[in-house]
Parts: structure tokens; sequence; C-alpha cells
């Protein structure tokens, strides 16, 4: 999860370029959207892979009750919200619709909410 989280820092980053750049704060080139879907198509597989192995893992691995933590559900939110934005952000690219701000909007609660399942699954560390 650590590296599907730094790919997720990569694609904000790359993200919010984009948007400076939409606002006229630093040059649009091509390769500032390439940049953002080649980091964050694979970070969002990553953390799908990610969410999908934590119920495995801690039910496999520790003899853990699947979705028993705040971590647990927690995550289960900022997957959720990373498909979401992966929905809107795939409209983008297809040229369905302009939700720009909705997309950056979801990513933001995206990142805040697996900031949070971070810090709540500290507590589950060996």
């Amino acid at each position: 999860m650590v590296a599907s989280l730094g790919a997720v820092a990569l694609a904000l980053k790359a993200g919010l370029r984009l948007r400076r750049s939409r606002f006229g704060r630093e040059p649009r080139t091509p390769d500032l959207l390439r940049a953002h879907l080649r980091v964050a198509k694979p970070a969002i597989a990553l953390i799908c892979v990610g969410f999908v192995a934590g119920p495995i893992s801690s039910a496999w691995l520790r003899n853990w009750t699947p979705f028993a933590t705040f971590h647990a559900w927690i995550g289960a939110v900022a997957v959720g919200l990373f498909l979401a934005v992966a929905v809107l952000g795939w409209r983008l690219e297809h040229g369905r619709g302009r939700p720009l701000e909705a997309h950056a909007m979801l990513a933001g609660l995206a990142v805040l909410a697996a900031a949070v399942a971070v810090v709540a699954g500290m507590v589950l560390l060996p």
C-alpha cells in the first residue's frame, strides 16, 4: 500500500499542475495530461489490489475478522472515492462531459480518506 499511496501522491502532484495550467498560472503542455494519466491509472489499480488484499491477509495471516476495524471501513470509503475519481477521469479523458471540479474535489476527498486510513492502520501494525 505504501507504493500505491506514493503513486497517488505523484498523480495528485501532476493533477495539481494541470489545474494550475488551466487557471493560467503555469504553461500548458500536452505532457502534463500524459504525466497525470501515466501515474493515475496504475495508482488506482494498485489501490484496488491493496484493498482486496487487505481483508484476505487479515483473515488468512492474522486470523482476524475482515472489516472489523475502523481502518477497513475508512479504507472502503477511500477506495469508493478513488473509483469515483477514476470514473470521472475516464469521462474527462474520453470527452464525455467536463466534470473537472467534481473530479478534483473527489480526488482531494479520496486522498484525505486515504490519509485517515493510514493513521487508523498504524495501531494494527505488529
